[in-house]
């Protein structure tokens, strides 16, 4: 991906998540970690190269492709206007999902995330927090086999981020996929089946925890990431 002011956000960047897998995105900021998501999801258009979802061709096929997939962004000041029920059901109008089906679903991830007294407020009342699991839960919303995350745990509290965890490791364990950006390497550490690491653009390294502690024996994903970028996740560029 090259910017208008010729900057390089991405250099070659390929790879593929299987069904059953949950894969997560570690790279410094800056590293182009978000201008991939938005490559992937259609929201950027790359320069070059193609993204393949669910089979669906982004550019050539973008309403099936962002059909089969959950975005849920980094910025959950959307729309702030609506109250939490409007802004479901207009998600659940665009992705077509039929009423009755809609109904279980708000009903059953507003309980999992503590939501449910609050569905008739305003979202411009709602704290980060409540913002950002109003974000997941519009984007789970019609059930696609595909997820991708963007700092999905940003702002949420630790309830809420276990029922996230405890989702993703659901979802992939019925036979989809994951892909999911995170500062917290903790959290990669234990929820991924695959790790793919970014820096300036270009993916260094890419495998399983086990594979990535070949040559870097008894290190921590933390660890084996400041050796290989040589920066902590919250330095900047």
């Amino acid at each position: 991906m090259i910017y208008g002011n010729g900057h390089k956000a991405t250099d070659g960047i390929s790879f593929n998540i299987r069904p059953g897998e949950i894969v997560g995105f570690a790279g410094p900021n800056g590293a182009g970690k978000t201008t991939v998501i938005k490559m992937l999801t259609g929201i950027l258009d790359p320069t070059s190269g193609t993204a393949v979802i669910n089979g669906f061709d982004i550019k050539k096929e973008p309403i099936k492709a962002k059909k089969s997939f959950a975005y849920i962004a980094d910025n959950p000041d959307i729309l702030i206007q609506l109250s939490g029920l409007e802004y479901l059901n207009f998600i659940a109008d665009m992705y077509e999902v039929p009423e009755e089906i809609r109904k279980e679903k708000i009903n059953s991830l507003a309980g999992r995330f503590g939501m449910k007294d609050v569905l008739t407020v305003q979202m411009r009342e709602y704290s980060h927090g409540m913002r950002q699991k109003l974000m997941v839960i519009s984007a789970l919303i019609h059930d696609p086999p595909a997820w991708i995350l963007d700092e999905p745990m940003t702002g949420l509290d630790p309830s809420a981020a276990f029922e996230l965890k405890q989702m993703m490791r659901e979802h992939a364990k019925a036979g989809n996929a994951v892909l999911f950006s995170t500062h917290v390497l903790e959290v990669a550490e234990q929820l991924c089946d695959r790790i793919l690491i970014i820096n300036k653009g270009r993916i260094i390294r890419e495998g399983t925890l086990d594979y990535l502690r070949l040559d870097n024996p008894g290190m921590t994903l933390e660890e084996i990431f400041v050796k290989l970028t040589g920066k902590t996740e919250t330095d900047h560029e």
